[in-house]
C-alpha cells in the first residue's frame, strides 16, 4: 500500500518554527484583574524601532465565572519580516505555541496581527 501522507511543511520551515519556539521568551508587562500583556521575544526577530520584543500578546480574561465565555487574546507582531506572506506558516506555528503556553488552550478567541499574515481563530476545549 502506498503511503498517502503528504508533508505540508518543508523540513526547513519545520526547523525554523522549532528554532523560534525553543528560543521564545516572555516578559509580563502589564497586569490587571481582567487582562495581561506579555512581550514576546524571538531569537531571529525584533521590533525595528526599539530592537526589543518581536511582538506582544494581550489576554483578556473572563471575570464572570461562566465557562461559556471565551478568553480574548490578541497577538501583535511588530517585526515587519513576519508580515510577509511567505512567513505565514511560521507566524501560525509561533502563535499556536503562544496560545498553548499563555492560555493553555482554554476556550479562546484569537486575533493575530501580522500584516499579510493576520488571521483569527477559535480554540474550543
Amino acid at each position: 500500500m502506498e503511503d498517502k501522507v503528504v508533508e505540508v511543511l518543508s523540513m526547513q520551515t519545520k526547523k525554523q518554527i522549532e528554532d523560534e519556539i525553543s528560543g521564545m521568551v516572555f516578559t509580563k508587562n502589564f497586569r490587571s484583574p481582567s487582562a495581561e500583556e506579555w512581550y514576546i521575544f524571538l531569537p531571529n526577530f525584533k521590533d525595528p524601532v526599539t530592537n526589543g520584543a518581536a511582538g506582544k500578546a494581550i489576554i483578556h480574561y473572563n471575570l464572570l465565572g461562566t465557562k461559556e465565555i471565551f478568553i480574548n487574546t490578541t497577538i501583535i507582531f511588530d517585526d515587519p519580516a513576519l508580515h510577509f506572506k511567505k512567513q505565514h506558516q511560521l507566524v501560525y506555528g509561533i502563535s499556536d505555541e503562544i496560545i498553548n503556553r499563555l492560555v493553555g488552550y482554554a476556550d479562546t478567541l484569537l486575533s493575530v496581527h501580522a500584516g499579510e499574515n493576520s488571521y483569527t481563530a477559535e480554540y474550543k476545549q
